[in-house]
């Protein structure tokens, strides 16, 4: 069992790395098309949360590089300082992205509801079920009970991750359908911003793998425990 663990592990890493640095060459590669309308991430994610009735929605800048993220409990479109000050399709796909869950918010988009509910009962999974799961694994012939909760409590995380994947791809598809639909970018720009933004949906795909992958092993451990 353990060595199956490593190599599905393993297969779970190297697809994670080769997805991330796929995702990373993609938007350096778009944030040289340049916008032919010369608006900036910024501008972008505003005009886009207007034109969709949304005017309490802030659209501020964060630190980092990809850490872009629509923060429902305050409601702020947080863009990455390259994406918010960039004029590029790399910035206008994800600033487009991001509004569009703010979009799923303000119109109660039954999945981003289901993962926003979970995200508390995750954050608190996610600090101890690593213990709860090794605990249990060294104790499953004594009290495979507790293996049976680490289980349980990781399921949670695994059900985020899937939960996951129709809120990214939806926001997407709403940020491209909106780009499209206002003539905001050139038939070779769009065509950046949505292979931009296939790629990085394509890293939640894997994290859902992964994840899943994961309880499947430890469903495995313990229903062959004897």
């Amino acid at each position: 069992m353990g060595m199956s663990y490593m190599i599905l592990a393993g297969a779970i890493m190297l697809a994670s790395w080769l997805v991330s640095n796929r995702l990373k060459s993609k938007f350096e590669h778009y944030s040289k098309l340049h916008l032919q309308n010369g608006m900036s991430g910024a501008e972008i994610a505003e005009k886009m949360l207007h034109d969709n009735g949304i005017y309490d929605v802030k659209v501020i800048s964060t630190p980092g590089r990809l850490t872009d993220h629509y923060n429902p409990s305050d409601k702020t479109v947080n863009l990455s300082e390259a994406v918010y000050n960039q004029r590029n399709a790399a910035a206008a796909a994800v600033a487009a992205h991001e509004v569009g869950h703010a979009v799923q918010h303000a119109q109660a988009y039954s999945w981003l509801t289901m993962r926003s509910k979970l995200v508390p009962v995750v954050q608190v999974a996610s600090s101890f079920v690593q213990w709860i799961l090794l605990a249990g694994i060294l104790l499953i012939n004594t009290f495979p009970q507790l293996l049976l909760v680490g289980i349980v409590v990781f399921s949670a995380t695994t059900l985020f991750s899937i939960i996951t994947l129709p809120v990214e791809y939806d926001a997407s598809n709403r940020a491209l359908a909106w780009l499209e639909n206002k003539r905001m970018l050139t038939q070779q720009e769009h065509n950046g911003a949505k292979d931009a933004l296939k790629w990085a949906a394509r890293t939640y795909v894997v994290a859902a793998i992964g994840s899943i992958g994961t309880l499947l092993y430890y469903i495995m451990i313990y229903m062959n425990r004897r």
